[in-house]
């Protein structure tokens, strides 16, 4: 795999050379700026457990690289972010001008590519994808400052913000590899499963983990009025007392108490509750890929569900990947 990603790191650099220096400057900060990269690793290790090895895989695996990159530069500008990947933003560095711009420059970038691989089916996965996030963004803007915020439209953002992403990911490998409908299916659902995990683990992060270990701001969710899944647990389970704090810190955007909402959120048991969520939809994550042939990428593909759930504590990820292992044996 460390060859494959390398081969994907050469696209990367050779499609994002431009004439113009600032976007040359912008694109190459945002994309060196470390990250997981695991939307590009599902487009290969989907593509390669079904038995398709074509370099169409590092073109789209970039490809889906700079859609996300993307959402990126366009996130942090509506978001006002002044800090990812423990680093400054990019609108924070070049200003959110240039940031949208060059945001528009990778987005374009990416659809260049993806027609460069003259598959239709290829086109309309991706097309319908980044249709899906912009809606996304749009519901969650919508969503700001509102403590009253269903659950199940939460949710509707993660899916359509942050998994749906990794959904086509996911669908592209099995698209590359012409696996029959049921199997690509599969491929989309574990995709979409494992988003919206890695979703929920990274909201309840704002309210466990610290700023190094985030790379963002802690508070930086409630300092944009995002009422995420913590919060509307907390609110359920604590006292009016409690229950009017958040609302009131989430309809502000306030963090002068984050301290005592942190507090809340952990005493209400809101924290567990978010990672037994993302716990559930990784699992389904994992029961998706019986699809799919025993082979090394299936086992990279089962080491993702582990991760995207424990990845906050050394501890409980040590222990949890343990007791994966013993259980994903089962899976054949």
């Amino acid at each position: 795999m460390n060859a494959d990603m390398q081969e994907v790191d050469a696209v990367i650099q050779r499609r994002l050379a431009s004439d113009v220096v600032l976007i040359n400057q912008i694109a190459h900060y945002i994309i060196t700026a470390g990250g997981k990269r695991i939307r590009p690793m599902l487009v290969l290790l989907f593509s390669k457990a079904l038995g398709f090895a074509g370099p169409e895989r590092f073109e789209l695996a970039a490809t889906v690289e700079f859609i996300h990159t993307a959402t990126l530069l366009h996130d942090d500008v509506v978001d006002e972010s002044a800090l990812r990947r423990g680093r400054e933003t990019a609108n924070a560095l070049f200003g959110n001008a240039a940031s949208v711009l060059v945001g528009d420059f990778v987005y374009s970038r990416a659809f260049q590519m993806m027609v460069s691989v003259n598959r239709m089916r290829v086109l309309e996965v991706l097309a319908d994808a980044t249709n899906v996030i912009a809606e996304g963004e749009v519901l969650q803007l919508m969503n700001m400052h509102d403590p009253d915020l269903a659950v199940d439209d939460y949710l509707r953002v993660i899916r359509y913000k942050t998994a749906k992403l990794f959904e086509a990911s996911a669908r592209l490998g099995a698209v590359l590899a012409e696996a029959p409908h049921d199997v690509e299916e599969a491929c989309a659902d574990y995709g979409r499963s494992l988003g919206t995990a890695f979703q929920l683990v990274d909201d309840l992060l704002d309210y466990e983990g610290t700023t190094t270990q985030l790379g963002k701001n802690v508070g930086d969710d409630l300092r944009e009025g995002k009422p995420t899944l913590p919060l509307l647990v907390a609110m359920e389970r604590g006292t009016e007392r409690e229950r009017d704090l958040i609302r009131h810190a989430i309809e502000h955007g306030e963090v002068e108490r984050l301290g005592e909402i942190v507090d809340i959120v952990r005493h209400t048991g809101a924290i567990g509750a978010t990672r037994d969520a993302a716990r559930a939809e990784a699992d389904k994550a994992r029961e998706s890929l019986r699809v799919l042939p025993a082979s090394s990428c299936r086992e990279a593909l089962l080491e993702f569900c582990v991760r995207s759930v424990d990845r906050s504590s050394r501890v409980r990820r040590h222990q949890a990947q343990r007791s994966w292992r013993l259980e994903k044996r089962g899976v054949a």
